[in-house]
C-alpha cells in the first residue's frame, strides 16, 4: 500500500511538474488482463502438459500403492477374526506402516509438484510480462495497466496480447472475447 502511496505521490508531482503543452498530449493507455493470459496462453497449457507428463508415473505409482493398502485392509478385516493373534498383530503393523510410508510419499509428491508448478508460473509470468511489453513498445502505448477495475474495450489489450503468445507458440489465434 506504501508503494502505490508513494507511486501516486509522484505521478501527481510530476504531472504538475509538465508544461501546459506537454501536458495536452495525450498519452496512450493499454490494459490488460493478467489472469486471463496466464490461462489462456498456449505457454500455460503447455507448462501445465509438461508438469502433468512430468509427475505421471509417481501419481501412478501412489495410486497403486494406495490400492494395494486398501485390499491389505479389506483382507485384514475379512480374515482378522480367524488369524492367529501374533499373525494379526504383524498384519496390523505391516498395514500400519504401509500407511505411514504412502503419507510420507504422498507429502513428498506434493511439496516436488508445487515447487516444479511454482517455477513453471514463474516462468510462465516472465514470458506474459515481457511480450506485454513488446507489444505495448511495439503499439507505442506509454502505459499498460494490469487488471484494472475498469476498462473500455478500446483501451483492452488483452486479445492482442494474447495473439501474439500464441503466434510465438505457433497456436491459432483467440477467438473474439
Amino acid at each position: 500500500m506504501r508503494i502505490k502511496t508513494l507511486t501516486l505521490a509522484l505521478v501527481t508531482l510530476a504531472a504538475s511538474a509538465v508544461p501546459l503543452g506537454a501536458a495536452q498530449a495525450q498519452a496512450k493507455i493499454g490494459v490488460v488482463n493478467v489472469a486471463r493470459l496466464l490461462q489462456e496462453a498456449p505457454q500455460a497449457q503447455a507448462a501445465s502438459q509438461a508438469l502433468e507428463t512430468e509427475f505421471a508415473s509417481r501419481r501412478r505409482d501412489l495410486e497403486n500403492q494406495q490400492k494395494d493398502l486398501k485390499t491389505r485392509e479389506e483382507k485384514l478385516q475379512k480374515d482378522g477374526a480367524v488369524m492367529a493373534e501374533a499373525e494379526r498383530r504383524n498384519a496390523e503393523k505391516t498395514l500400519r506402516d504401509g500407511q505411514r510410508e504412502l503419507a510420507r510419499k504422498q507429502n513428498e509428491f506434493l511439496e516436488d509438484l508445487n515447487v516444479r508448478r511454482n517455477e513453471a508460473l514463474g516462468q510462465l509470468q516472465r514470458t506474459v510480462l515481457q511480450e506485454v511489453q513488446t507489444y505495448a513498445k511495439g503499439a507505442g502505448l506509454d502505459v499498460v495497466v494490469a487488471d484494472a477495475l475498469y476498462a473500455s474495450p478500446a483501451v483492452d489489450i488483452t486479445a492482442q496480447v494474447l495473439a501474439a503468445l500464441q503466434s510465438r507458440k505457433g497456436a491459432a489465434p483467440p477467438a473474439k472475447p
